[in-house]
This record gives C-alpha cells, structure tokens and sequence, in this order.
C-alpha cells in the first residue's frame, strides 16, 4: 500500500528570513501521481485545516482543502483550493523549491496569480514585489527568472495545462480523503 508521507513546507523571503510555514502536509506517493505529473516529476501535497504559523510566531488553521503542485525548475508553485463554488488557484512566484527529508523549501518573491473558478486569471501584489526588489537588492538574474516563472505560468493557466485541471485536483483530494480514513 503506497504511504501518504508527512511533509513540512517553509516559504522563505529573499534575504532568507521565514515567511511562513504549513504544518501538515501530506506528500502524493509517486505510484498515485497522474502520469502527466509524473513525466514532470511534481511533488503533489494534500492538506486540510493545516496549522499554518506565521514569521512573528502567529499560527492559525486553513479554512478550505488544498492541493499543491511544485514542480522542479519551475520559478513557481500552484495551490488548489477546494472551495464550495469550486477550484480556485492560487500560484505563487517562488524559486525552485528544495526539498529534503520531508521539508520542502522555496523563497516567496511576493507575486501572485489567482485564477478562480469560472474567471480569469489576475496577477497580483505587483506593488510588494517592487518594494521588496528594491529593499533586497534582488538582482537582475533574479528579477529575469522571476518574470520567466510568471510568463510560464500564464501560458499554463492560458492553455489549462497541467495542473489547472479540477477533476485532477478533487481525485488527488478524495484518494487521500478516502486512505487517510475519513470517508
């Protein structure tokens, strides 16, 4: 029987200061995962009502299941949330993200894509992303791989390629609901 594993995540800013953390996580095993995300090797996470502590200490519980996609090399990473009116994704520009014994790590630089259900993408916090360019030096190699994950990930959402796709997302949700025994 494949092993949903316990994973950490932990966003980082760029001057490597904690950002945030989402406590319980569980990890796709590789036998589970659709051969789509396979072939890209994406780690898959599931959780619900994840303690989520913030960097000054604060902890509070997620409102909505969610379903996240992280994919090597890629300069970003796809939440999906299971809303009652349906998916809505919430995608982060991040860095490539590491992952080691069960902790996965990536540095959040600040912009944001949400596509909700039935609408159109939006980019957001553009304001953030300039202050903190600024007030962390980021350089222009950074700046440059930061505007490539956004224009990769707009074509995805344009295209609907993977992993903007619902019923994906709601089978991972369901197959972890159903082995974790809480049908």
């Amino acid at each position: 029987m494949e092993i949903y594993r316990h994973c950490l995540i932990k966003s980082f800013k760029h001057n490597g200061r904690l950002h945030r953390m989402w406590l319980e996580n569980w990890q796709v095993p590789n036998e589970r995962l659709r051969p789509q995300h396979a072939a890209e090797s994406m780690i898959v996470l599931i959780n619900r009502q994840t303690p989520i502590q913030e960097a000054d200490g604060k902890q509070w519980i997620s409102r909505v299941p969610a379903v996240s996609f992280f994919i090597p090399g890629e300069w970003f990473n796809v939440v999906a949330l299971l809303e009652n009116t349906g998916v809505r994704y919430y995608c982060n520009i991040a860095s490539p993200l590491f992952y080691q014994q069960g902790i996965l790590t990536y540095i959040d630089y600040d912009l944001d894509v949400i596509l909700p259900h039935g609408g159109a993408a939006q980019v957001v916090d553009r304001e953030e992303y300039e202050l903190h360019k600024a007030a962390y030096h980021y350089s222009a190699v950074v700046d440059r791989k930061v505007m490539s994950g956004l224009q990769a990930l707009s074509k995805r959402i344009e295209k609907r390629s993977e992993p903007f796709h619902d019923d994906e997302v709601i089978a991972y949700y369901e197959a972890w609901h159903k082995q974790m025994g809480e049908v």
